[in-house]
Parts: structure tokens; sequence; C-alpha cells
């Protein structure tokens, strides 16, 4: 598993594309995993045919563990092998075994297989001595290449004896999520090793004895399923359902509480009226130039910010803790937050300022539609300076939205509703809304913040200020 940007720790298995037995190519995209960021596919860095998938869908690897060993010896490839099961064990051989690192070793000077976009640490192609009990495992084939670098214990890193019951990772990890206690389970593996199955038998509820005739009953959460956490409440008929934190929304929730206790934050509000804004949008609809392209109130509030951030660059701006400096930022690269299965995520358009309508019309369609196939890259997800977050499509007026971490400012749109409004000295109905400006109070003061919120509902009540003030 390598580590795929930004330092990260783990990811989380989703899809495997290949099985035991299948011929793969250098470049071959094998499979697809979540990390706290984004979903990545992960290509091989080699030519082969696969010699075992080490870890089922849904298990969260460590980054430096093998999931995927390859036979680059170009001999006949072995049957395809039973369904996934834990069998990092089964690989682990000791570091005395000649053969072990053969395939790493043999070309030191020469090509390194990386992942496409992703490189080796440098020495990290060696495999680490392991601890182990009782026989040692025979030798792997002196073909067998590895993608990452190989970690796994034959005993997670415990001996036999040593105390601890015995259990590779991924059953450790469901017996964490199941709520199981793996000192209460009784081991049916090979060397007193707990399998998965181990933790399923001690999970699932006794059964319940036979009665006579219906009683009435009180209602009681049944202990936790097999598939575990994310058991539907209507199928499974219980009270709770508990869903292991993890990938994106672990992320996000670790850095909202990083940026909700580390900013100051303030909001201030701006109801206006949008309706000038609303017709523009439907004569851009049917202009020449806008043709097969997007056009939505948020194109013209995503310009509106833009030109808003020209006028007030402090705005732009983030806060270096370590060096006591603020960073004036002279580009934008817009946050638009998305809602997507996997959860909240807030890709940005690198350098938006520098767009055209057109081109940033394009811009957002390619980011919201790359968010929802959950295609979203990490780099994405980097180097935001400012974010706009849509809630009124959800039929929400207003919010006091959480600065994205490393930001200065986030733009909440609220619901865009017909109501009554003075225009003209007569009460008419007309589309207004309410935006909200969530800012660190560190760097950006009231008179800053209210000017510039105040410069987009100008903006957008007459949009002819998009020439004017551009």
């Amino acid at each position: 598993m390598p580590d795929v940007g930004e330092g990260l720790t783990e990811a989380e298995i989703l899809k495997w594309y290949v099985q035991p037995g299948d011929t793969v190519t250098d470049g071959q995209v094998v499979c697809e995993v979540e990390t706290a960021k984004a979903a990545v596919e992960l290509p091989i860095p080699f030519d082969g045919t696969v010699h075992e998938l080490c870890f089922p869908e849904g298990t969260t690897v460590d980054v430096g563990q093998v999931i995927i060993s390859v036979d680059v010896g170009g001999g006949a490839p072995p049957a395809p092998a039973a369904p996934v099961t834990e069998s990092v064990a089964a690989q682990a051989v000791p570091a005395t075994a000649p053969a072990e690192t053969e395939a790493e070793e043999d070309e030191p000077q020469g090509r390194q297989p990386v992942l496409v976009g992703y490189g080796v640490a440098a020495g990290s192609t060696k495999r680490r001595a392991r601890k182990a009990s009782g026989d040692a495992a025979p030798a792997a084939p002196a073909q067998q290449a590895s993608v990452a670098v190989s970690v796994p214990g034959q005993l997670n890193g415990h001996a036999a004896g040593a105390g601890r019951p015995l259990a590779k990772p991924p059953v450790r990890k469901l017996a964490k999520d199941l709520g199981v206690d793996l000192a209460t389970v009784v081991p049916t593996g090979p060397d007193g090793v707990i399998t998965r199955e181990d933790v399923h038998a001690a999970a699932a509820p006794a059964p319940a004895p036979a009665v006579e005739a219906p009683v009435p009953a009180p209602v009681q959460s049944p202990a936790p399923a097999a598939p575990a956490a994310e058991t539907s409440v209507a199928s499974s008929g219980a009270r709770e359902t508990r869903i292991p934190i993890k990938g994106v929304r672990k992320a996000t929730a670790a850095a909202m509480v990083g940026s909700a206790f580390t900013a100051p934050h303030v909001t201030e509000f701006v109801t206006f009226d949008i309706t000038r804004t609303m017709k523009l949008v439907e004569e851009l609809k049917t202009d020449k130039d806008m043709a097969g392209l997007r056009v939505n109130p948020l194109l013209l509030i995503a310009k509106a910010v833009l030109v808003a951030v020209r006028r007030n660059p402090e705005i732009n701006a983030s806060w270096d803790e370590a060096a006591q400096e603020i960073v004036l930022k002279h580009y934008v690269n817009l946050g638009i937050a998305a809602a997507t299965p996997r959860g909240l995520i807030v890709p940005n358009v690198k350098d938006a300022h520098a767009q055209t309508l057109p081109e940033l019309s394009k811009s957002l369609s390619e980011l919201v539609a790359t968010a929802r196939e959950g295609k979203t890259t990490p780099a994405a997800m980097q180097g935001g300076t400012f974010t706009i977050t849509n809630v009124g499509v959800f039929g929400v007026d207003t919010g006091t939205p959480i600065l994205n971490p490393g930001e200065s400012a986030i733009l909440a749109v609220g619901a865009i509703k017909l109501q009554p409004w003075v225009h003209k000295g007569k009460v008419k109905p007309r589309q207004v809304t309410t935006l909200a400006l969530s800012f660190d109070h560190r760097l950006v003061d009231g008179e800053l913040g209210s000017r510039f919120l105040a410069d987009v509902a100008a903006i957008l009540e007459q949009p002819k200020r998009l020439i004017t003030w551009a």
C-alpha cells in the first residue's frame, strides 16, 4: 500500500479489479482504495501474473503493507485461489531466507518499480525482519514481486506465548468494529491464530429459545451482526446501527475540530434582492458564447466572489502559526463544498481568478461531476484559498459554516426564494437570498469581513458591477 499523497497512513481497499491467476501489465489499474481524502485507483508497476490478493475488499490497510503479490517470472499462472481471506501471514518468510528479496534486490541500479504518480522512498524495497514462532513459513518464490514495503508479521509482531491473543491486523480491526474482545474468542486457525470466522462466531447472538406461543416482550438491541457496521436498521430490526468512522468522514471530522478550535470564527449575514442576477442567469443560458455550458446562480455567485476578492485582497490569506506570519495569496483557488456518497469534500478550481466566465463554468461542472463520481484526487483538494458552500440546494436559508483548514473565509449561500420585498417604494414579490460569511478573526477584522460580504451582495443585486468593478 503506497502513500498516495499528503503523508496518509492508511487506506481502505474498496474494490479489486483482478483475481489470482489474472495477467497484469505495468500501469494497469488493479484496485481502488479510499484514503482519508479521496478514492484513488492504484496501478500495478509490474508485468506478470497475480499470485495473491493479500486483503479482501473493505479492509483498511496501513501504508507499507503488501496488498498484492505478482509472479514476474513468466511461468504458468497459478490456479485461481478461493475468495480472498487474510493470507498475509502465510506469505511471510524468515528474514534469513535467501530468496525473499531477490526480486527487489536484483535491480538496485535499474528501473525502480513504482506506482504511477507515486514515488517509493529510498531503501524501502527491503523487507523488515519479522518475529516468528514455531516452524518457519516456506520461502516465497524467487520471482515474486511485492507492490510495496512488506511489513506483515506472522503473528502481528508477537511471538507465541506472549499472552496477547494472536490475530492479524484486519481481524483485530474487525473485532474492534464488532465490539468483540479477542481475549474471549476461541481460536481455530493454525498455531492458535484467531480468524475472521472466529470473530463472527463470537459476535453472533445466541439462538433464542423456542416459545410455544407469541408472547409480547420488550424490544432489545441484538448484538452486533457480522457484516457489521453498516447493516440497515430496516433489514435487521436493530434499534441502533454502528458505522465505523473512517475515510473521508474521519478526515473531515478531524479537520473541522481542528479548524473550529484553532481559528476564532466570526460569522456575518446579509439578506438581499438577487432578482436581477436570476434574470441574467436565464439570459446567459440562451447566449451563444455559453452554448453547451452549465449556467446557474452558483456560477455568477462564484464570479461575484472573485471580483470581491480582487477589491478586498486581504480576505484571501492564511495564518502561518510556525512562522508567525500572515500569508497573502495573489491567486484564488476557489473551493466548492460537494456532498458525495463518501462524505463532504472540498475540491477547488485552481487559479479561478484568471478564468473567463465560460472557463469558470466548465471548471465548476468538471469539479462537481468528478466529485459525484468519487474520482476527486487528493491534489484537487489541496491548496484552496477561499470556499463556497451552497446550502441553499437543500432548501436551507443560511448557516454558520466552519472554515476549511488553512483558509481565512468561507461563504455559505442560502436558498433563493420568492419573497415580499420593498422594491422602488412598493412591496413586490422578488427573488431573495441570504449569504453568510465566516472568517478567521486573527486575519480578518470586522471591517474587512463586512466590506467583502457587502461587495458580494452588491454585485449580485446589480450584476452589471461584474463589469464595472472587474
